[in-house]
C-alpha cells in the first residue's frame, strides 16, 4: 500500500509539472480573468468566468469574452458606474441556465459589494477575518450574496453552499485561482487570508471519475463531504498546497482520459 501512495504521489506531482503552466491557460476560462491586471477586474471577470463554467470549454470561454465585451472590457469600474441606461445590453444574455435576472442581481449585490469594500475576499472571509474554516466561508458568502432584498430566488442555483450539501465545485476552482500562489502562471495569488492548505479540491466529473481510479474517493455520490475526503488524501501527498493537485486530476481526465 505505501508503495501504491508512494506511485500515486509520483504521477501526480509530474502531471502537475505538466499541466501547472501558462500553455494551460488559452483553453480554459481562467484565461478570462487572464486578460487583466487590476486586481478589482481579476476578481469579477474571475468570478463570471467560474459561475459559468460547466459545459464545453469553448462555449464557456466564448460567452465570458461576450460578457466582458459588453462590460466595456473594464468589469469593476462598469460595476461601480454603469447607469440604468447600460443595462438593456444585457437583456437576452444566457449561458445554460444562467440569464440576465441573474446576471442583472449579480451586477446589483457587486456594486453595492464594491462600493463599502475593496477586495470580494472579504465577501468569503468576513470583514475582520472571523470565518475561519473553508465551509463556512463559502456559507458566508453564499448568505452574503443573497442578504439583499432584490436577490431572485432563482438566482440561488447558481451560487453554491455546502449547507445544501453541495461540492461547490466553481466556487472552489474560484477560490483557488485567487489564493494559491502563481508559481506555474495559472493561479493568481491575490488573496493572503486565505492559505492554500485551506482551500477544498474542485470536484468535476474529470476530477471525479480519476480520483476513484485512484482510491482518492471511497463515498458514493459527490457532495461537500466527499469533496473534503479527495481534499484530506490529497493533503497527504502536500499538506500546505493539496489543491494542486486539482491540475493532475483535471489534466489527467481531460487531456489523458485516464
Amino acid at each position: 500500500m505505501k508503495q501504491d501512495i508512494a506511485q500515486i504521489k509520483a504521477l501526480l506531482d509530474d502531471r502537475v509539472a505538466h499541466y501547472n503552466q501558462p500553455n494551460f491557460i488559452p483553453h480554459d476560462p481562467v484565461s478570462i480573468p487572464h486578460r487583466f491586471t487590476k486586481k478589482q477586474d481579476i476578481e469579477i471577470s474571475g468570478f463570471f468566468a467560474a459561475i459559468l463554467a460547466w459545459g464545453q470549454r469553448k462555449t464557456i470561454i466564448n460567452n465570458c469574452l461576450r460578457l466582458m465585451d459588453l462590460m466595456d472590457n473594464a468589469p469593476h469600474e462598469f460595476i461601480l458606474q454603469h447607469q440604468e441606461q447600460d443595462l438593456p445590453r444585457f437583456l437576452g444574455f444566457k449561458h445554460r441556465t444562467f440569464n440576465d435576472t441573474d446576471l442583472l442581481y449579480l451586477f446589483h449585490w457587486f456594486r453595492w459589494y464594491y462600493e463599502q469594500h475593496d477586495s470580494l475576499e472579504t465577501a468569503f472571509t468576513g470583514i475582520r477575518n472571523e470565518v475561519r474554516t473553508q465551509k463556512e466561508r463559502l456559507e458566508h458568502f453564499h448568505d452574503l450574496v443573497f442578504s439583499l432584498e432584490e436577490a431572485p430566488h432563482r438566482t440561488r442555483k447558481h451560487i453554491s453552499t455546502p449547507a445544501r450539501k453541495s461540492a461547490c465545485k466553481r466556487l472552489n476552482m474560484y477560490l483557488r485561482w485567487m489564493v494559491r500562489p502563481a508559481d506555474g502562471g495559472v493561479d493568481f495569488g491575490l488573496w493572503h487570508t486565505m492559505q492554500p492548505a485551506d482551500l477544498v479540491c474542485p470536484c468535476d466529473v474529470h476530477v471525479e471519475r480519476v480520483a476513484r481510479r485512484l482510491g482518492l474517493i471511497t463515498r458514493k455520490g459527490m457532495d461537500w463531504q466527499t469533496a473534503e475526503e479527495l481534499t484530506d488524501h490529497l493533503r497527504a501527498f502536500d499538506p500546505q498546497d493539496p489543491v494542486k493537485y486539482d491540475y493532475a486530476l483535471f489534466g489527467l481526465g481531460v487531456e489523458e482520459k485516464f
